[in-house]
């Protein structure tokens, strides 16, 4: 017989199809399983960054508001309230009582 005769095809064996149609199916599931991770990456990135904007945002709430209470509470206001509204001095020395402590 001459090297360049035809020769038959051979049969694929049936179990050989079923083994490259499920590693065909793994290939697609894994394509959307990546699909599908890559979409909730994106999500939470999204929702980390909004969280981290509103976090910068309260931070910024948060010194204005120590800013406005000290603001409230500063001594020159309230000595101002006291002299005003409620007709209050400093007391001067001669007001001024010492009180011996109890050794």
């Amino acid at each position: 017989m001459s090297q360049y005769q035809s020769r038959t095809p051979k049969r694929i064996a049936p179990w050989a199809l079923l083994l490259v149609a499920c590693l065909w199916i793994s290939v697609i599931v894994s394509a959307l399983a990546v699909v599908s991770s890559t979409q909730q990456v994106r999500r939470d990135v999204n929702q980390l960054e909004t969280l981290r904007r509103e976090a910068s945002h309260l931070q910024v709430e948060w010194g204005q508001y120590l800013l406005e209470e000290s603001t409230w509470a500063a001594y020159s206001r309230i000595e101002g309230i006291a002299n005003k509204e409620l007709n209050m001095i400093a007391p001067t020395t001669e007001h001024v009582v010492m009180v011996p402590a109890d050794d």
